[in-house]
């Protein structure tokens, strides 16, 4: 039984080990040859198998699809150098001001544009943390509503379109899609892309802002004290709101729409593909940043050392994930999952159910990287070989691995938003202020399996 049962373990050893705060990479991959050791002493483990990780490693290498992930991270990087967000939801804020909750309207307006234009949930945070935070919380607004505002519009970039972790879950999910009809004996030449994704998550993402700014009306029609109006003397230096609405608001958002357009509007249309869009991007910024006289030595120096950063440790996870679900599946993982799944009630409705909920617990201790490489691998080919929906699938998983942000205790918006909130802000009231926006993307969830249309619709249209 204890044997049988063994990948299990292995996951869990896993889980409690990121837990204590050991590097997830480096997690991954000693945990996996530790037990794939302890698997060849005792003849359980195949040895040969560690022989086809360089194979791996190789094909890691030359995967066309991941050469978007350091080129999106570069135009998100560079974006956020170029201080396009402080302008935009300056403008934007004065603008909306005198509405009810007209700050906070303006906050998740921009979130919005800027998690179409670089993706990055740490850098729109961290941006609007500092630039709105302060102001909003001067002018009366209630810090749990400042707060689960900022958090949860940060995370949007997860979800809308250019996203990294669309970009690493379509990766995956293609992989999985392929071992599901190898599985069947289908031969189907067709798979599901990171383009795919992108076009499906289209009408979710707008539906989430929706469902954000529509929370933030209520709170500011129910309670006008959590989130009032700007007085008329209230507008930053001596701007008019007409001045900045007609000439200023524009100039500010023509360089993120024209940004947005090259981008999407090239992989919605079928130009370019995923890869091919995120290296317009890369350029469009590095133009844009040249373009507002912001393209110093020292700020391209400082673009590329963090890219390169955050580039490394993406694919030293992926790497470290590879090793664990390789010896994961010589322990037979993949059949253990496959012969629980059909043996929940509910068929693949019920294995669904089941995945969602292990994902969303997993977010309260895990990053969604950690969950797309290692969870994500495992469960997928079981569930597309139920005959689920691939993009659905995908979609679904990636509004999950959104509520990840903002789970206490190690949501990582938390953790961004707390660094640089005032001492004034409790960390309650961050806890506090993500509960009804994380309410939201779980009712988002319900709505797509529902009707699942609101997903696949807009792809099958595209193609």
């Amino acid at each position: 039984m204890l044997i049988e049962f063994l990948p299990l373990w292995m996951f869990t050893a896993v889980c409690l080990a990121l837990m204590l705060g050991y590097p997830v990479a480096f997690t991954l991959a000693g945990m996996a040859l530790l037990f794939a050791g302890g698997g060849i002493i005792a003849g359980v483990f195949e040895p040969s198998l560690l022989q086809t990780f360089p194979s791996r490693i190789y094909g890691i290498m030359n995967n066309y699809t991941l050469v978007a992930v350091p080129l999106f991270v570069f135009m998100g990087v560079m974006l956020e150098k170029s201080r396009l967000a402080e302008t935009l939801l300056s403008n934007m804020a004065r603008a909306c001001g005198r509405l009810p909750g007209g700050l906070g309207l303006s906050v998740i307006l921009v979130g919005a544009l800027l998690a179409a234009s670089t993706g990055i949930v740490g850098a729109t945070v961290v941006t609007m943390g500092l630039i709105s935070l302060p102001t909003m919380l001067r002018h009366g607004y209630h810090p749990s509503l400042a707060t689960g505002t900022i958090c949860a519009t940060g995370t949007l970039g997860q979800i809308i379109p250019p996203s990294i972790a669309l970009v690493l879950l379509g990766d995956v999910l293609s992989n999985a899609y392929q071992q599901a009809q190898l599985r069947l004996g289908v031969l189907n030449l067709q798979t599901v892309s990171v383009g795919d994704l992108f076009v499906g998550a289209v009408i979710p993402g707008l539906l989430l802002v929706v469902l954000y700014i529509t929370y933030l009306l209520v709170v500011a029609r129910l309670s006008p004290d959590k989130a009032p109006s700007l007085p008329s003397d209230a507008n930053h230096d001596s701007e008019q709101p007409s001045e900045l609405t007609g000439g200023r608001l524009w100039l500010s958002l023509v360089p993120v729409l024209v940004l947005i357009t090259l981008v999407l509007g090239s992989i919605l249309s079928g130009i370019a593909t995923a890869t091919e869009a995120a290296g317009v991007g890369a350029m469009g910024a590095l133009i844009l940043a040249a373009s507002q006289r912001l393209l110093s030595r020292e700020r391209l120096i400082d673009v590329l050392r963090s890219t390169t950063r955050i580039s490394a440790m993406i694919f030293t996870i992926l790497l470290g994930a590879s090793l664990f679900s390789l010896v994961f599946r010589g322990f037979g993982g993949e059949e253990l999952i496959h012969t629980l799944f059909n043996s929940l009630p509910g068929g693949h409705i019920g294995a669904l159910l089941v995945v969602m909920l292990v994902i969303f617990l997993l977010g309260f201790i895990l990053d969604f990287i950690e969950i797309t490489f290692v969870v994500v691998p495992i469960v997928g080919p079981v569930l597309l070989a139920m005959g689920i929906d691939p993009i659905w699938l995908g979609i679904m998983i990636a509004i999950n691995l959104q509520t990840s942000f903002l789970t206490p205790p190690f949501g990582f918006a938390l953790f961004y938003l707390r660094g640089v909130a005032p001492d004034s802000v409790a960390t309650a009231d961050i806890y506090r202020g993500v509960a009804p926006f994380i309410a939201l993307q779980l009712c988002l969830l319900a709505a797509l399996a529902i009707w699942p249309a609101l997903v696949t619709w807009l792809p099958s249209v595209m193609r």
